[in-house]
């Protein structure tokens, strides 16, 4: 139980975190993963070697801390948590190995005179209350989607039904349950979990469902990353008839029901999530302006299919920025980086829109500022991130 006394120690670390709580994070996760190693499948090591997982968690621990009094001003963080670990299937058995090692890292990096007892104890008490509301919202989506027509629970084989290859870094894989049955629905925007074994090891990831929802196959659309251990093995190993894992679909980055205008801004292979989003909207009269942007015609994947949709569909505009021309002749609408004057250019009239965007994060932060600048308002611009969620200052 979460005492007064044990909020008010949980605030007045607040200052601590913001000074050191990705020092924090980075021996916490240094530290879990040496002593047991059971949960290292759990977290993309690229993530570890880059920082962005702990920078992500170091700033959900402070948000954590910072609203301990009123959790419901964490808003969309505490959904998106739930989601991901959904995704890769997180248990309760997990918990307890997290919040050993959260107390472990306190103690260790900030020491005997600041990590006191009474801090410990707080810091205790706060985790558990935080690993209660996590284990039975994710129990809940677990029992929903073992419920669903076409659903599951924990792993279900699927067969590779047809592998494409989309642009030089970009390969679909469509799957198809391997017992025959059909698959849950899911949302436009959702993601699948994906559980392989490389070199003996597993590994498990995350990748945004590239079609519409059909009750009887899934397509994922991968970028071959350098040096990225599932992806590459994704593109060079698997092929078509071969089986992979799959966890059902999740996420909460998804097309909302609305009237209004809809903008969808893409970079590289954020793409992704925006072509079942495109699909659904076109089923409606909304009018529809899609905009991506990528490095050059040989990574622009899906360029023909968004072309031949605009041409069925009157409603919907698309627009394609490149970094640089190309000399075969393929070219886009515009070169460069997307500004604000080219943005304003591509907007409709209005600016009373649903703005969803999703790229790499320098992109991100482009667009989302780029996108107030023109006054789109805050609350109808939605984003998300591949791998953990990092804040868009």
């Amino acid at each position: 139980m979460l005492s007064t006394e044990h909020k008010a120690i949980i605030t007045a670390t607040v200052p601590i975190l913001e000074q050191g709580g990705e020092a924090l994070t980075r021996h916490f996760y240094a530290s879990m993963l040496r002593d047991y190693p059971e949960v290292k499948p759990l977290f993309n090591q690229a993530n570890q070697a880059g920082g962005t997982q702990q920078r992500a968690l170091a700033n959900a621990v402070l948000m954590y801390a910072k609203n301990i009094e009123k959790l419901e001003n964490l808003g969309p963080l505490v959904g998106t948590i739930i989601n991901k670990h959904v995704s890769l299937q997180i248990q309760p058995k997990h918990y307890p190995i997290v919040g050993a090692s959260l107390l472990k890292a306190i103690r260790e990096v900030l020491g005997a005179e600041v990590a006191t007892d009474a801090v410990i104890e707080a810091w205790g008490a706060a985790y558990g209350q935080l690993a209660d509301i996590l284990i039975g919202a994710e129990e809940s989506i677990y029992k929903q989607n073992e419920q669903a027509e076409g659903g599951w629970r924990g792993a279900r084989s699927f067969k590779v039904a047809s592998k494409t290859v989309e642009s030089d870094e970009i390969t679909s894989f469509v799957l198809v349950p391997a017992d025959g049955g059909k698959v849950v629905t899911h949302k436009p925007g959702q993601y699948i979990g994906l559980t392989v074994k490389v070199d003996g090891q597993e590994q498990r990831r995350q990748y945004s469902l590239s079609a519409a929802s059909n009750g009887v196959d899934y397509r994922i659309s991968v970028k071959r990353e350098n040096g990225g251990l599932v992806s590459n093995y994704l593109h060079d190993q698997v092929h078509v008839g071969d089986t992979l894992s799959l966890f059902p679909p999740a996420g909460d980055f998804v097309l909302a029901d609305s009237d209004k205008p809809l903008v969808l801004i893409s970079g590289g292979v954020g793409i992704t999530p925006t072509l079942a989003m495109l699909t659904a909207a076109l089923a409606g009269s909304r009018p529809v302006h899609f905009i991506h942007a990528a490095r050059h015609a040989g990574v622009h994947a899906f360029r023909e299919h968004i072309d031949a949709l605009a041409a069925k569909h009157p409603q919907l505009k698309r627009f394609y920025c490149y970094e640089k021309a190309n000399a075969d002749g393929t070219q886009p609408h515009a070169t460069g980086y997307l500004n604000p004057q080219q943005l304003a250019e591509w907007l409709p009239e209005t600016r009373d829109v649903d703005a969803y965007f999703l790229g790499p994060k320098p992109f991100m932060k482009a667009i989302k500022s780029q996108l107030l600048e023109l006054g789109v308002p805050a609350t109808q611009t939605h984003y998300e991130f591949f791998g953990p969620a990092e804040a868009l200052a």
